[in-house]
């Protein structure tokens, strides 16, 4: 996983000791499938960092039991359960660390998942263990809806969302269409369409700049930054055309 600043040293091991206790949780581990930007951190997929772990949940009968195994590892790793989700296994936990540092981890394990998502066993070298995990395509497709759906939902915008679609694009990854229509209801040129104008008009140069100037090495960002959004909004006019 990259390091844009040695201070996230700290950042990254507490992830990686939460990854790898939930990894030797043979229970838990069958109910939970890694996804997100710091799994695709691990496996180089995408070049930046990331704080926060991010599951499916594959049983929705098993919530209580998620819960309870989560939080037997807070308890096991010396780590302090700072706010968590009445609905959903989601916690935010805290670490000690220097004054002005990060010190909190989010937890986030969502239910139910996409139909169509599809993983897969994937061996995790910061950790050396083996978990099941969204495929790229998988990935893919729900990035792309989330850059709308965190908006429609939240009123939010996360940088790294942009950042991560331009880096799928670029390393020629496919999307699995199913996701995209399961998910929006939509066909997917129609969708795509969608998203070609909510880039246009609500992605800004400062959305691009607040989030990603942290998470991403100074050269790479400075390289990137301003060719970040035209570059997106082509890859997907060469989409739109080839459907």
């Amino acid at each position: 996983m990259i390091l844009p600043d040695k201070k996230d040293a700290v950042h990254k091991a507490w992830l990686l000791r939460i990854l790898r206790e939930i990894a030797d949780d043979s229970e838990l581990a069958a109910l939970l499938r890694f996804k997100g930007g710091t799994y695709a951190s691990i496996i180089g997929l995408i070049e930046r960092f990331s704080v926060d772990l991010d599951f499916d949940l594959i049983d929705e009968e098993k919530v209580d039991f998620t819960r309870t195994h989560l939080e037997k590892i807070f308890k096991k790793l010396g780590l302090e359960i700072d706010q968590k989700s009445q609905n959903a296994p989601q916690y935010f936990v805290k670490y000690k660390n220097s004054p002005g540092e990060r010190n909190t981890i989010r937890i986030d394990i969502t239910f139910p998942s996409p139909i169509n998502n599809e993983y897969e066993a994937v061996l995790l070298p910061d950790i050396d263990r083996v978990l099941y995990c969204e495929t790229p395509e998988t990935m893919f497709a729900n990035k792309m809806v989330a850059l709308i759906e965190r908006y429609e939902k939240h009123g939010s915008i996360a940088g790294r969302d942009i950042f991560d679609i331009h880096t799928f694009f670029i390393k020629g990854i496919r999307y699995k269409r199913e996701i995209i229509e399961e998910r929006t209801g939509l066909e997917v040129v129609i969708f795509l369409n969608k998203l070609t104008g909510f880039i246009e008009k609500k992605i800004t140069q400062k959305i691009i700049d607040e989030e990603l100037n942290s998470l991403v090495p100074y050269d790479d960002f400075s390289k990137i930054r301003k060719i970040l959004k035209d570059e997106v909004l082509m890859f997907l006019k060469d989409e739109k055309a080839r459907n």
